[in-house]
């Protein structure tokens, strides 16, 4: 079932499958490592930045942007 990354607890590991936003951010996220399909895993949430590990490196996103991005459960359980 597809949520908003934003929706999603802390520890748990899911993966993305779009963004909800204009191409620039879309863009800037790719840039980062968060592109479709990747795998990753939720450190922190909070009304603030949600604080995310993907490709082996932390990612701080805003709260706002969190609810632009579309994600499932990762099925295979690996961690990010």
């Amino acid at each position: 079932m597809t949520r908003l990354l934003s929706d999603v607890l802390r520890g748990e590991t899911v993966r993305l499958t779009g963004v909800d936003s204009d191409a620039r951010t879309v863009r800037r996220l790719a840039e980062m490592g968060l592109t479709p399909g990747v795998a990753m895993t939720v450190l922190q949430t909070s009304k603030g930045p949600i604080l995310v590990a993907v490709r082996g490196a932390r990612v701080a996103l805003g709260h706002k942007m969190a609810t632009t991005m579309r994600v499932v459960s990762n099925g295979t359980g690996a961690r990010a």
